[in-house]
Parts: structure tokens; sequence; C-alpha cells
């Protein structure tokens, strides 16, 4: 870990290991396995219900003589906080009555809604609803039912819950429910939050635990099935082991990375990138679940303490490849000097002729030899066309060379490695040679080399061979350290344009519609046939429907160096856990898969130079290594409480009882009575 005196490890690694190892009743008690064997009613298979929405107007008072469409369904949703009222608001506007109870007074919201509240579980349950919906948090679910007058209820009363994890709460219902009662477990894979839109298309997980044999039992069951499949959700029928071994998992790393974002206060630019805007949705997406949410997570989820650590080692993995990289270059620095003083002194004693074949072979190994063999586009003369050369003919630089190319700008490349199959297959000209490639006169270079290898490529390049006006443009993810370099090292009489397409390979494999592209005219002649060719260059973005943003290269870097190194980083710790897509993603999910394969192509060259050249990196780092410590913390200091509380709770109720009975005592034999009484 980082070495800050603010910063300690909440648990050794060795500690994490031990707490898997359960013993305590606490863990004991967990409901991942029935405690008896119950046998399931044999369930019928049915046809879903064309079932028509009946609005009605509630009274302001519970009607015992109800006359409801046959169609509509009587459901209690115990539990009415925030999931609750959201789960209410789509059962009442397709015409279901819904009464509602929960320790909290809701009273007030529940008749804005048009549902009825009870403040006594027993008034509710004389209702008798048809459904019991369960909306309670992970952790207070069991207390919950155990506490409920189920004895008031019809013995036929359908129970359903909608917890994150299933194996728990099916056995928790089978264990506590009398075996007249219908269960269905279920997990709305979504929220208020992920589904504020739509739930269309969003996933509704449910297993059939136990439904009685007639008809109308199960009817009942359709009819509340019908209720998500009329919102358009993807209805996925597996068992609870299923789901808790796809969804618990990859749940609790959203909510993780969720938590740990949230904790850094990201804040939207006004350029950001896709991957950005990833993160900032995830926040949004699970900053309003509450913390017994996440802690459920944890604690139901087998295997929650081996990804938490999973996680550590990813992180602490990343920081040292950066550590390590740095350590190189920094000795690099030092010792280079030492190294090529030696190599001299060495060469001394070598006759000249040796010295010579060994410049020679030396020279041999940087120069690429000369052999281009397509032929330069005429339509040069076309006054909208540019003639673009492209230094540095990667991954990126043919990301790009592929949209110039289509627009018909007459495009010639240039790189260190041979890549003249990819050019000729874009119908682009490489060049193994820069002065070549320079002779050419192109009118727009386009430098697309790596932030560490820009300075060494710039210095190479034979400017005498160019035209005198050639406009320079880099395409680098920061920008205030191209523009210094561009000033200090082109001639005078260059122009220079510095940008930054805020996008790649994978984030616009689709298009660049609405992507930002970011750049500032750092100097441009006044001769209106460069301001001109300015223009026709930026023109290349704008017509893809890029979002053109001029802003200096110093905004650029305050807004955009920092959400990206994050963005970068956490892709980076996400991969190293190889996370695998599941059948039934929740969208905070999906977001961390695509963050992942949108930072997974990027070259660690680029993360490393994301790190070298922001200036904040360092305090970033530290952060983010701040808030993954606080979240587990948070996690940890909550099981211990729990624990501890099970294990001397008695002891320290024992302890304060006898303190008081002392103190009683004590007051007792100082007062008047008790010295008469001597």
């Amino acid at each position: 870990m980082i070495c800050h005196p603010s910063l300690h490890r909440s648990l050794p690694k060795h500690s994490l290991s031990l707490l898997s190892s359960a013993s305590p009743p606490l863990l004991q008690s967990l409901y991942f396995l029935p405690k008896k064997p119950t046998k399931p009613i044999l369930v019928h298979s049915a046809k879903p219900l064309c079932i028509k929405c009946c609005s009605t107007t509630p009274a302001s008072e519970p009607d015992p003589c109800d006359t409801r469409p046959v169609s509509s369904l009587k459901i209690a949703i115990i539990g009415f906080g925030n999931y609750g009222q959201f789960l209410a608001k789509t059962l009442v506007s397709q015409g279901h009555k819904v009464l509602a109870h929960s320790r909290s007074d809701y009273s007030h919201v529940a008749k804005k809604m048009g549902v009825f509240f009870f403040k006594n579980p027993d008034d509710l349950c004389e209702q008798h609803p048809e459904v019991i919906l369960l909306c309670t948090s992970i952790i207070s679910t069991e207390r919950v039912l155990k506490t409920l007058p189920l004895q008031r209820l019809k013995r036929s009363t359908l129970f359903i819950d909608v917890l994150s994890v299933k194996e728990f709460a099916r056995n928790l219902l089978l264990d506590v429910l009398p075996a007249d009662f219908d269960i269905i477990c279920s997990h709305p894979m979504f929220g208020p939050q992920s589904a504020r839109q739509s739930w269309n298309d969003l996933f509704f997980v449910y297993e059939k635990v136990r439904i009685g044999n007639e008809s109308s039992r199960v009817q009942r069951c359709e009819q509340f099935l019908e209720i998500f499949r009329n919102r358009g959700c993807k209805m996925v029928e597996m068992s609870c082991q299923e789901h808790d071994k796809f969804a618990a998992g990859s749940q609790f790393m959203t909510h993780t990375v969720g938590r740990v974002l949230d904790m850094l206060g990201l804040k939207s630019t006004p350029i950001n990138t896709k991957g950005y805007e990833a993160l900032l949705n995830l926040v949004d997406n699970t900053c309003g679940d509450s913390f017994d949410l996440y802690y459920g997570l944890f604690l139901y989820n087998k295997s929650a303490l081996e990804m938490v650590e999973r996680l550590d080692l990813a992180f602490d993995a990343l920081r040292n490849e950066l550590f390590g990289r740095l350590h190189q270059v920094v000795r690099k620095q030092l010792f280079d000097k030492g190294e090529k003083v030696k190599s001299l002194h060495d060469g001394s004693y070598q006759n000249d002729a040796a010295s010579a074949l060994s410049s020679n072979a030396l020279r041999s190994q940087d120069i690429i030899p000369y052999e281009f063999k397509g032929k330069i586009s005429e339509s040069v003369d076309d006054s909208s066309k540019l003639k673009i050369a492209i230094v540095g003919f990667g991954n990126f630089g043919q990301f790009l060379a592929k949209t110039m190319a289509r627009q018909g700008h007459s495009v010639l490349t240039y790189s260190r490695t041979d890549y003249r199959d990819a050019a000729k297959k874009l119908g682009v000209s490489f060049f193994s040679d820069a002065n070549d490639l320079c002779e050419e006169h192109p009118e727009v270079i386009l430098l697309c080399t790596s932030i560490l290898s820009t300075e060494k490529v710039l210095k190479s390049m034979p400017f005498q061979r160019l035209k005198r006006s050639t406009l320079f443009v880099d395409v680098l993810s920061v920008k205030e350290f191209p523009m210094n370099l561009f000033i200090q090292h082109l001639p005078a009489e260059f122009d220079i344009l510095c940008t930054h397409p805020m996008f790649g390979p994978e984030s616009g494999k689709n298009g660049w519609n609405g992507l930002p592209f970011v750049f500032d005219k750092v100097r441009i002649g006044n001769d209106e046939r460069r301001v001109a060719r300015c223009n026709r260059f930026l023109d290349i973005f704008a017509r893809e429907g890029c979002q053109m943003v001029e802003m200096t290269c110093a905004e650029h870097d305050r807004h955009a160096a920092g959400s990206q190194f994050i963005t970068h980083t956490m892709g980076r710790v996400l991969e190293k856990l190889q996370l695998a897509s599941t059948p039934i993603n929740t969208k905070g999910y999906e977001t961390l898969l695509k963050l992942v394969e949108n930072t997974s192509g990027d070259s660690f060259d680029l993360y490393y130079g994301l790190f070298m050249y922001n200036v904040n990196a360092m305090e970033q780092l530290e952060r983010m290594d701040f808030a993954f410590e606080s979240s587990k913390k948070q996690l940890f200091g909550r099981l211990h409480g729990v624990l501890r509380k099970e294990l001397f709770g008695n002891s320290e109720k024992l302890e304060v009882l006898q303190e008081k009975s002392v103190k009683q005592n004590g007051s007792l034999s100082s007062s008047p009575e008790s010295a008469k009484i001597s």
C-alpha cells in the first residue's frame, strides 16, 4: 500500500482468511442451507394471462367489501421505504389494491400514492391480502418475517421477497412460513435509479419455490409475474442457487466499486469520456442504496471476502506496475550518464576500425530501409481535401486513417514498425523513412505517438524537408505537455493545433456522433490559407458528428487528465479480476464490463503517460486507496460489531446491571437512613 501516515490497512491479508472460517453462531445461522428438509408442492405450468389494468380510486379507509376487477390483486407491501414505494407506484398504476406497513410512518407518502398504510401489522394482515411482498432490507428480513402475525392471514397467502440474494431468502421463507403458504423468490435487478426511465429489457429473476396445485393459486402467481411482463422486463426463471452463482458476486463487485468512486467525489466535466460517464452513472445507480443493502450483499455472499481480497491484490499489482516503470525511468536518468562514460572509457582501448564498425552497426539498427511501392493520390488539388501525414501508425493512427481516407483525404503514414500491409488495406501510403515522408510535403503532420515517445519522435523529425508553413497536430490525452513540446522544438513558422479526440477504437467503433473532440489553436498563421487548412482539418471530425469543444490546453488538463486517470485505473484493476458476463447482468455490472472493454485495448504506455503527466496522479492514487480502505473498514467494522454483540452481549449487559446495583447500594449506604440503621 502507499506509504502515507493516514492510510492504514483495516485488516492484514491473512486476517481476511480468518473471517472466512465461520464458527460463531451468527455465521452458523445464515440461511445458506435449510435447517429442516421441506418437500415443495408440485407446480402446474400455466399460460400467462392477458391482464387488463383497471384504475381504481381507493377510499380514505380500507373497504372490507372490496369489489375489484378480477385481474387485480390485493398486495401488501411490508417495508415501505425507498424500494417499496418504487414498486408500489407501478402496482397502483396497473390497478392493483396496495396496502403497506413499515416501522416508520409513511402514511402521508402512501396517501399521495393511493396506497393504504397500516401502522399495525395485525390490522394489515386482517385485511387478508392475497400477496405479501417483502421489501425489507437483507439484514432485517428475518426479524420482520418472524414478527408478522401469520395466523391472521389466509392459509393460502402468497409470500414474495425481492432481496438481492436468493438462497438466504428461500431457506428463510421455507423455515418460517407454514407449509400451506405459497412462495415466490424474486429479484427485480433494478431500482429507482437504474429504472428511472423505463423497466424495458431489465431483468426480473424468479423461482416458484412453492405454489399450490389449485388453479386459483397458479393463476395468482402468474398474475403477479404479469405485473413485470407488462412493464417490458426480461423474465428469467431460474433457481435461487443459480441466481446467487451468477448475481451475488457481480452485485457485490458493482456496489464496492460504486461506493469507492462515490467517496472520491467525482464530478462531471464539460468533456466527459464515455468511460468517465460510465463511472458517474455507476455512482448514480449505487449511491442511493443503503449501506444495509451493501452489507447484506457482503454478509450473504459466500465469496465476498475472497472478492475483497482479489480487488485489493489487483489494485496493489497495478500500483506496483506503475511504480516499477517509474523506478526504471528514474534509474535510467540517474545512471545512464555514468554508464556512457564507462562505455567511452572502455572503448578507448579498442582500435579505430573496430570503433567505426561498431558505430556503423548502431546506426544501421535505427534506420528502416526505404521501400515504398504505393502511389500518392492525385486528389490534393480539390480544395476540400488535405494531404495528411500520420506519424505513428499503430492502433489509434490506423483508427483515424480509416475515416480520413474514407472522406477522400490523401493519407501518408510513417512508423518504426512495418505496417505496410495494414496501410495497403486502408488505401493509404506507408513510408519506412521519415525523410521520404517529409519530402512529399504533407500539409498536416498528425502525431499519433504514445505520450512517452512523443518527444523523441518529434526531435527526430527532419523539419528541414517540410514546407515552412506545415501544420503540426497531436492527439495526446494530455495537452499542456505536447503544447510546450511543440513550442519548444518546432520552428516558429510552423502552425500548431493541439487536439484530443476523447474516444478510441473501442468507444468510437459504432461512430463518432456526439463524442467530444477538444482542440486548442495554439499557433495558426494569419494567412487565409493557413486558417482555412486548420478549419478543414477540424471539419474531418465535425462531419462525423463529434461534439467540437474549443478550450485551452490548461483547461483541458484541469477537466480531463484526472478523470481519465481514474477511469483507466479502475478499468485496469477490474481487468485483472477477469470479470465475466452473466445471463442476468445488472445495469451497473454491464457498466463495469464496458469499462474494462473500453480501457483494456489501450497500451500500458498510455496509462503510464496519464500517470506521469498528470500533476495530481499520486494524490488521486492515494485517494482511491484511502476510499477502498474506508469501504473495507465500514464492512469489517459492522461485522465486528455484530459478532461482538453476539459473543459478549449477555455478559456486557450483566456487567452494566452489576455496576448499576453497586452504585445503588453505594448511594443507599451513604444515605441518612442507612446511617440510622447502622
